[in-house]
């Protein structure tokens, strides 16, 4: 079964407190929050993105990112198709992975909790309204966050989202409304999550997804990957 998530932009927040940074890039980024939520459900995380969204098509908040990783869940997006998921409807159920379809650019995909997933809600006109433009920022982001674990990432011509060799690594998805994006990229971190990809086909694409573990052959914590993301988004 394929739930359709709607919009709303009511706070799903009630007195919730989490790891709130401010960043002091003299541009738009002085005002930038990244909000850390750690593993939530995926619909959670969406109802929170539509709030900050709202925030900041409001004005009342210049932009932000969210950080978080999510229990198991197959996002279908504008483009994709439900053919692109290739375990029956009770295979999921009984892996406790919930689909959704969602309004962002792309095809099928998963995401886990050995992933970290960054939700950019970000005003577009500091990226001149141009969505090509934010995109491959996005890419970069990834390559730049990739390298600092002596990963050699690429992009592909025609296609988006971050790869080694022929194996993709970062998947990215955004949508857009009001010129304010929101959706993102993530970064597969987990070898043994990455796994689960085997569930559909990523992108509608006959791919094979890795990881930072699975290339680096090393165990790695959450928190130094995000420490290494908002490195660099410092920067982006």
């Amino acid at each position: 079964m394929v739930t359709s998530l709607k919009i709303r932009a009511d706070n799903p927040l009630a007195g919730y407190k989490k790891e709130v940074s401010d960043l002091d890039k003299p541009n738009f980024l002085s005002a930038l929050k990244i909000i850390d939520l750690g593993l939530v459900d995926f619909s959670f995380a969406y109802r929170f993105q539509q709030y900050l969204h709202q925030q900041v098509c409001d004005n009342k908040l210049s932009s932000s990112v969210l950080l978080c990783r999510h229990h198991p869940v197959i996002t279908v997006g504008r483009s994709g198709d439900r053919r692109e998921i290739l375990s029956t409807t009770r295979e999921l159920e009984k892996k406790g992975i919930k689909v959704f379809a969602v309004e962002r650019g792309g095809k099928t995909t998963y995401h886990g909790p050995g992933q970290l997933t960054i939700y950019p809600i970000i005003d577009l006109v500091y990226f001149k309204k141009d969505l090509h433009l934010f995109l491959r920022c996005l890419e970069r982001l990834g390559c730049a966050i990739l390298r600092e674990y002596g990963i050699k990432a690429q992009t592909k011509k025609g296609l988006t989202g971050v790869w080694v060799g022929d194996e993709k690594i970062i998947s990215v998805g955004i949508a857009v409304k009001k010129w304010v994006s929101f959706h993102g990229l993530s970064i597969n971190l987990k070898k043994e999550d990455a796994l689960n990809f085997s569930l559909i086909r990523p992108c509608g694409l006959r791919v094979r997804m890795t990881s930072i573990e699975g290339l680096t052959d090393k165990v790695i914590d959450f928190d130094d990957l995000k420490v290494k993301t908002i490195k660099h988004l410092r920067r982006i």
